[in-house]
């Protein structure tokens, strides 16, 4: 009978070896950073892996949250009270999201959602080693990782534990204060040898609901500075558009309900761009 699934204490963590061959079977790993809180990144990253599942509708998906203190990933999918299930040998079934979308996060495993996560950095990495190498998460095409604000425990663990990782993408937006600390993003990503696949400038003008025109109501471009600066890789911007909001308190992803909309349209081009890395690292890889 399968039941609930809880963290294992250290003496029965599954070995490293086992994490190896769980990664084997995942062709891609993506991980969405940003300097601080408050800039969009979980919206950016479960929009991201809604667009790469609806590309030709093949593409195999799973989506951990690793924000430990903070996941909101289930709200946004609209899987709250959802639960992690035991499976065989140890092992843990995935909650299904929208289009197929495996999804973990520490929500799946909190009593409700007024329990805090009150953990120190050892706890915080084996729970992430834990939700890698102990879930079921079969053959992927792409791992998107959503990870918590800063460059703490959270992102060093994944970076640690996931040395092939094919890149970070990078969230910031307009503001000053968004801008000075992105850099620090930067050069955590440039410290471990991470590659950067590219900064995205969210909530970069504003798209009127009525008209659907857009209109720059803050000082924009800091993003693109930034990657020209630092010789990174920009991505493009994302405006502000409140049926964002709207939708992901629905629990669905906007590139899913409002396909049509310039949101959607210019975050299709962001993510031609990722595909257009991707293919480049492969094909040098296979040389």
């Amino acid at each position: 009978m399968n039941t609930t699934y809880k963290l294992k204490s250290k003496q029965d963590s599954i070995p490293e070896s086992t994490l190896n061959l769980k990664l084997k079977q995942i062709k891609h790993e993506i991980a969405i950073i940003s300097g601080k809180g408050g800039v969009g990144k979980s919206t950016i990253a479960i929009n991201l892996a809604a667009s790469f599942a609806l590309k030709e509708k093949k593409n195999k998906i799973g989506v951990l949250d690793a924000d430990i203190h903070g996941p909101c990933v289930p709200k946004m999918l609209g899987l709250k009270g959802q639960k992690l299930i035991g499976g065989p040998a140890g092992m843990i079934f995935p909650v299904k999201g929208p289009l197929g979308m495996k999804v973990v996060s520490i929500d799946f495993i909190l009593s409700n959602d007024d329990t805090p996560v009150i953990w120190r950095g050892p706890l915080k990495m084996r729970a992430i080693q834990q939700f890698l190498s102990d879930i079921i998460w079969g053959n992927l095409d792409f791992l998107f990782i959503d990870l918590p604000p800063g460059t703490g425990d959270e992102p060093l663990s994944i970076m640690q534990l996931i040395p092939d990782i094919d890149g970070v993408i990078i969230v910031t937006m307009p503001s000053e204060v968004s801008q000075d600390v992105v850099k620090k993003a930067i050069s955590f990503a440039r410290h471990l040898k991470v590659p950067i696949i590219g900064i995205i400038e969210n909530m970069s003008g504003f798209v009127c609901p009525k008209c659907g025109t857009e209109f720059e109501i803050f000082k924009a471009g800091g993003g693109k500075k930034i990657a020209n600066d630092l010789s990174i890789p920009y991505l493009g911007k994302i405006p502000i558009d409140p049926q964002i909001c709207v939708e992901s308190d629905k629990g669905m992803p906007f590139i899913i309900s409002t396909p049509n909309s310039l949101t959607a349209k210019a975050f299709n081009s962001i993510v031609m761009k990722i595909q257009k890395f991707i293919n480049k690292t492969s094909m040098e890889e296979k040389k």
